[in-house]
């Protein structure tokens, strides 16, 4: 990691590269909007716009004019024109690798909250996937918003890392170690469908760029059992959970989206009407090209 930002034995680097974030970042939600016509059929102008805040922010949202259409059409050729292409089929994803994300009470989706109207806490998407599948990039399209409720709050993962090694630069070491975080193995009528997953919370890709693997759940979760890691938990968990001039909030609406970089997120809990809520999630082992 020579001259990286996120080597701890280099401060000239980090300092450098942490003025830099911090002058760019936004600190209000609408920094991260981009109106669009077609994101099917992006304009060179609309590309750019939605790329500019994703280099700032790690994510944009677009408003488009599709309203209620259902096409899947929409969230991948949005993916497309930012290089978006390796789609991670994951158990709950329809056949085509994008996720319905909607109540749904079958047995294949009943026992996980994203098929739910409860609340989701921090965390990065596809925390339990194994290393050669790893997240980097989240698309959200939002077909129909629930009658009440629904928000996400966002956060930038760089953001995150500058606030903890800010703090505690040891943290970020213990957040970095190969053991730190352990995702039991998971189990469906007896049979498991997914082994144990360790891994690092941060971790620097081949290319440089800073990755973040999270979630901010209390059970079915095993912490690296040392004092440096329990600390360095606590001092994450408590900046996710203060309000910080980069903690943005929001709600998708019919023809919205999110693009970003795998940043951390929620979900408020939420109710239906008489249409249910639809929300199109495509996740990808490919970054925004670009940033």
């Amino acid at each position: 990691m020579l001259n990286s930002p996120f080597d701890l034995a280099d401060d000239n680097a980090y300092q450098r590269w942490r003025e830099r974030k911090l002058a760019a970042a936004p600190t209000r939600l609408e920094e991260l909007v981009v109106e669009i016509g077609d994101p099917r059929q992006l304009t060179p102008a609309e590309q750019q716009a939605i790329l500019e805040r994703c280099q700032r922010a790690n994510m944009a949202i677009y408003i488009g004019k599709t309203g209620d259409d259902p096409d899947k059409a929409i969230p991948t050729r949005l993916g497309a024109a930012f290089g978006l292409q390796r789609l991670d089929h994951n158990r709950g994803a329809d056949d085509d690798a994008i996720t319905s994300l909607t109540v749904q009470t079958d047995a294949r989706h009943r026992d996980y909250i994203p098929y739910s109207n409860r609340p989701i806490a921090w965390h990065t998407d596809g925390y339990y996937n194994a290393p050669e599948q790893r997240i980097d990039s989240l698309l959200l399209h939002c077909v129909q918003p629930a009658e009440q409720g629904g928000a996400n709050d966002l956060l930038d993962h760089e953001i995150a890392y500058i606030l903890l090694r800010d703090q505690s630069p040891e943290s970020i070491r213990a957040l970095m170690h190969p053991e730190c975080m352990t995702i039991p193995a998971s189990f469906v009528d007896g049979e498991q469908v997914r082994p144990d997953r360790t891994g690092p919370v941060f971790s620097v890709r081949a290319d440089g760029q800073l990755h973040m693997r999270y979630t901010h759940r209390a059970r079915n979760i095993s912490w690296r059992d040392d004092p440096p890691t329990q600390e360095a938990v606590a001092r994450l968990k408590a900046i996710l959970q203060r309000e910080t001039d980069w903690h943005l909030r929001g709600r998708l609406e019919s023809g919205w989206g999110l693009i970003s970089n795998n940043v951390l997120h929620t979900r408020a809990g939420f109710s239906d009407g008489a249409v249910p809520r639809l929300l199109y999630r495509a996740r990808y082992y490919d970054r925004i090209q670009g940033t």
